[in-house]
């Protein structure tokens, strides 16, 4: 570590700014969650920008949602320009240029490597929220996954949702004795009984999913699935890699964007085990924007937020939310956010002023600083800030500047980002989709009458790999169709990824779909849907 990293931070805190103190967040009790707040213009991405250095410095992976493409610039050397030199002297630092490795993705992959989960993993809740379902429909969502749970029907992409939709539809009328019987008339048996399915409520369901489609959220869904361990690596030289978002498109689609990103948070929470409290995080995660998470969300999902932020931290992942005012964040979320750093706010009506007052009661007081009166004095650059301190208390609010970036302050050009695409430590593992064989090709089958029964044959089915699947099943406990994922099945999931993510190439959607087509009746049988649809279906 240089003399310049140890200025900036050490092997247990990072230096934000300086005020009349300097103001340090303690890496120990940087997984207490955080929230960077203040009004467009006023430097909440420089603020980002400076912790996710100061992370990645102290070799903490950072993963960061980038609205607008300035966060970017993290990973180009900075430029020694006038003001930054300026600010940086007088903190008493001497600038000195960085950078920082980074991978960057995109939903839609087009600035960055494709993010991808299955319908599976990505659950009924999480998917009536991307929906804006009412309760009536969601209950209908739940049922098909649910039947697809027992029928042993993998539900991957879209149109395998679609299939599956259809095929719990009614038939219609009364048939008569003599009437062949529909290839899918268990599937169908079976979901009216869980409860009353119309054509009408799943036909309104499918119109949802084609303005989902419309949006590209079809790009989101398939193979091969986001392994959330590429998040959490660090470079040769120790450093935590920052993991950015692009995510200027994607907030076209708001919904989208706020549903994809509470995914990822539940997926880390499902598969990281307990740490309990460690010298630093294990990874860090900027939400920016969040005031999309909570807006308009129905009191279920909220509990299950609350349930997620307040028990992640034990799995060593700090959550820092980016949003204009702290009141666009529920205050049973908001006491978990230890961690502040408050920009300007902005007060010329009566109801902004109350914003203000509430943002100001939110610090603990400091009898030197009316808090109320100097967030709206706040120049460009200036914060309040209040980190926690060794015992776990917020320290009294005080008013700093914040420290120049080290790095690039703006976006990269194309040619830069191509440049970090292609050496990219994840080129190549998920930038070829793969169509494995599920259930919209497993009812195909049946509809045309050439699929075996839905449980197969009597001795197991699908020759060898069948019955290995069968046996990787009984002892991984996936064919458990209720409760939360124990250890094993997370295991399972795991197999089921890797044998996926080994076969892209020139002969990946065949051997996908000859090896899916084998393994996944057995160990893709239990629905693997995410910490939140876990725990909703207690």
């Amino acid at each position: 570590m240089t003399a310049q990293d140890s200025k900036l931070g050490d092997t247990d805190k990072i230096f934000v700014g300086k005020g009349d103190e300097q103001a340090w967040l303690t890496l120990a009790l940087a997984n207490r969650h955080g929230l960077v707040t203040g009004a467009t213009g006023t430097g909440k991405t420089v603020s980002l920008q400076v912790m996710a250095e100061g992370f990645a410095r102290a070799g903490v992976p950072v993963f960061a949602a980038d609205i607008k493409g300035d966060l970017s610039g993290i990973s180009e050397v900075g430029e020694p320009k006038d003001f930054i030199v300026k600010r940086a002297a007088e903190m008493g630092l001497t600038f000195q240029p960085d950078q920082f490795s980074t991978v960057f993705w995109d939903v839609f992959g087009e600035q960055g490597h494709p993010v991808r989960a299955t319908v599976t993993e990505m659950g009924p809740l999480l998917l009536a929220r991307m929906l804006d379902l009412n309760d009536v429909q969601e209950g209908v969502l739940n049922v098909a996954f649910r039947v697809a749970d027992d029928a042993g029907l993998t539900l991957i992409d879209m149109k395998d949702l679609r299939a599956l939709l259809d095929a719990i539809v009614p038939d219609a009328g009364r048939k008569s004795a003599d009437a062949e019987e529909s290839p899918l008339a268990d599937i169908k048996k079976a979901a009216q009984g869980f409860g009353n399915v119309t054509k009408a409520t799943v036909g309104t369901i499918q119109r949802q999913l084609l303005v989902l489609e419309n949006q590209g959220g079809t790009k989101f869904f398939g193979e091969p699935a986001l392994t959330l361990k590429d998040f959490m690596k660090t470079d040769r030289d120790g450093r935590g890699v920052v993991n950015i978002l692009v995510a200027d498109k994607l907030m076209q689609s708001p919904r989208l964007y706020a549903t994809f990103l509470l995914w990822m948070l539940s997926e880390l929470f499902e598969e990281l085990p307990e740490a309990g409290d460690l010298p630093k995080p294990k990874l860090v995660f900027f939400f920016d924007e969040a005031h999309l998470l909570f807006n308009d969300a129905p009191k279920a999902l909220l509990d299950k937020i609350e349930q997620v932020v307040r028990l992640i931290r034990s799995k060593g992942v700090g959550v820092y939310f980016v949003t204009q005012n702290p009141i666009d964040v529920p205050d049973r979320v908001l006491g978990q956010l230890g961690n502040r750093v408050q920009h300007a706010l902005r007060a010329f009506t009566p109801r902004d002023q109350k914003a203000v007052a509430a943002a100001a009661q939110t610090f603990r007081p400091n009898p030197k600083l009316d808090t109320a009166k100097v967030i709206m004095e706040l120049g460009k650059g200036e914060a309040l800030v209040s980190f926690l301190e060794g015992n776990g208390t917020p320290a009294m609010v005080e008013r700093v500047m914040i420290r120049p970036p080290s790095a690039r302050i703006g976006p990269i050009t194309p040619d830069e980002r191509k440049a970090i695409m292609d050496a990219s430590p994840v080129k190549g593992k998920y930038d070829t989709a793969v169509d494995a064989e599920s259930a919209y090709e497993m009812i195909q089958k049946r509809i045309a009458g050439t699929a075996a029964t839905v449980d197969g044959p009597a001795d197991g089915g699908g020759g060898i790999l069948g019955q290995i699947g069968a046996i990787v099943g009984t002892v991984f406990g996936t064919n458990v169709r209720h409760g939360r994922l124990s250890t094993g099945q997370v295991i399972a999931r795991d197999v089921t990824r890797s044998v996926t993510n080994q076969v892209i190439g020139g002969m990946a959607a065949n051997i996908g779909k000859s090896v899916a087509g084998q393994l996944g009746g057995s160990i893709g049988r239990t629905l693997v849907r995410g910490a939140l649809g876990g725990l909703l279906r207690r």
